[in-house]
């Protein structure tokens, strides 16, 4: 077992209560896709696993290649190989793309990265998600259009390799080549490991060419609805009134 969530109940800090009593088992190797209403508390649920400090977990617990990280930081969690690419990437002004990486790299790894192979596989990897590579010198996500906030996130997750990622809507807001882009992207992550996903999604068309082993359905904060590779694409043609009712 590689993720394992157990009667996980978390809100905020002001003592709102968001995600009740979730259960979720993740193996190497599997995608698991997460889709739901506005509101249902998908993003709050790729955060609380994250260990995002505005989430505060009030029962059950998280356990991560079999340790228990309920109470573990963010920072903890990426260096045992977790990574979320967020709905909405923030801009970090001051420092490069490619520093940020290659910063991210070092605190998992805690070796020092050899700067030749680095570049070298940042080059082809920004090639793969059709990226201007002046982008590896420009700040952080200052001034990049929404597509290229998306495709530095997938940046991000093939240069990391995560055991473990969480995509929340990451095709949110894309056009149909810029979604193809980073379906590449996801597929190249699973060509280089064995990493899992749970991949947080409105459409399909993120899921087109991937094999996904489970779908959860979450309606206010509750999975009311778990299945195979084929619930998604039910609820792509008939929508999520059966579960809100």
């Amino acid at each position: 077992m590689l993720l394992d969530i157990i009667n996980l109940n978390a809100g905020l800090e002001d003592g709102k209560q968001i995600l009740n009593d979730l259960n979720i088992k993740i193996n190497p190797g599997e995608i698991h896709v997460l889709m739901g209403p506005n509101g249902a508390g998908k993003s709050s649920l790729g955060n609380t696993i994250m260990g995002n400090p505005v989430y505060k977990i009030t029962g059950g617990k998280i356990t991560f290649k079999d340790q228990d990280i309920t109470e573990e930081s963010a920072d903890k969690r990426a260096k045992l190989g977790m990574f979320m690419s967020f709905q909405s990437p923030i801009e970090i002004p001051g420092i490069s793309l490619e520093s940020f990486i290659r910063a991210s790299i070092q605190q998992k790894t805690g070796e020092r990265v050899k700067l030749f192979q680095f570049q070298k596989e940042l080059a082809r990897c920004m090639e793969l998600l059709d990226m201007n590579p002046d982008y590896a010198k420009r700040d952080l996500n200052v001034g990049f259009s929404g597509g290229e906030r998306k495709k530095s996130e997938i940046l991000q997750l093939l240069m990391l390799k995560p055991d473990f990622a969480i995509l929340d809507e990451t095709d949110s807001g894309l056009d149909v080549d810029a979604i193809r882009i980073v379906q590449k992207g996801i597929q190249e992550y699973r060509k280089l490991t064995n990493g899992s996903l749970l991949i947080i999604t409105h459409t399909t068309k993120i899921l087109e060419g991937l094999d996904v082993d489970n779908t959860h359905v979450l309606v206010k904060g509750h999975i009311v609805k778990t299945g195979d590779g084929s619930l998604f694409k039910k609820i792509n043609e008939e929508g999520f009134e059966e579960y809100i009712k």
